[in-house]
């Protein structure tokens, strides 16, 4: 009888560690998966603006492109420049053909076409796939809130020029899409402000640090292949 009890035992030990092995190799499968997909927050809403050169651009002329999304306008004294820096960065970085960024201005009625041109030209834009678009402001509020991107009340003097240094990243299809956090939870958007840490907690006009840009180049890069 003591013999086969000796193989009984063995088994009781191994099939736990065998199914706590595939617990941890679902764990790293998933891990991996988090890792090397991102997100998809929603469809891009539709829009029509007038570009710098006058061209009417629409979500369905970006349609085969990768393209970045911000709010921004040109007198901005503060976050502007230092989101169009780190968007003049990435453009250089990935310089395809396929890539674009749109910039939509909260300032339409100081950011016309012809000013927007020469804001374009200012900071040394090259790609002819950069919008910097223009229109109605109440048409452009009501965008920004279909994107859920903070973009200061048109009415409210104090923060009508007031918005968010976020940044929405699209693919071909006309998808917004992320990444995953630590937490592998989706990030939605990514920053296009400069840190004054690595990690990316403390926003600061001069800081070195700027994590996001680097995680968009990445991301990019992943739906460009």
């Amino acid at each position: 009888m003591s013999r086969n009890k000796k193989p009984q035992s063995k088994s009781r030990i191994i099939v736990p560690l065998a199914v706590m092995a595939l617990l941890f190799l679902g764990i790293g499968i998933g891990m991996g998966y988090f890792k090397k997909n991102l997100y998809t927050v929603m469809k891009v809403p539709d829009f029509q603006l007038t570009d710098q050169n006058n061209k009417k651009i629409t979500n369905k002329e970006m349609l085969g492109k990768v393209y970045l999304v911000e709010f921004f306008f040109s007198r901005c004294p503060t976050i502007c420049p230092v989101m169009n820096t780190n968007m003049r960065a990435i453009e250089d970085e990935i310089n395809d053909p396929e890539f674009g960024i749109v910039s939509i201005s909260i300032d339409p009625e100081n950011d016309t076409p012809a000013l927007l041109k020469e804001h374009a030209q200012r900071i040394g834009v090259k790609s002819p796939n950069w919008h910097f678009l223009t229109g109605d402001r109440d048409y452009i509020g009501k965008l920004a809130d279909q994107f859920n991107i903070y973009v200061g009340d048109k009415e409210d003097e104090s923060e009508s020029l007031n918005h968010s240094g976020m940044i929405a990243l699209v693919d071909k299809e006309g998808n917004i899409r992320c990444r995953y956090n630590k937490d592998n939870m989706p990030i939605l958007y990514y920053s296009g402000l400069n840190y004054e840490d690595p990690e990316g907690k403390t926003p600061k006009l001069t800081g070195k640090y700027h994590p996001d840009r680097e995680m968009l180049i990445e991301d990019i890069r992943k739906l460009l292949k």
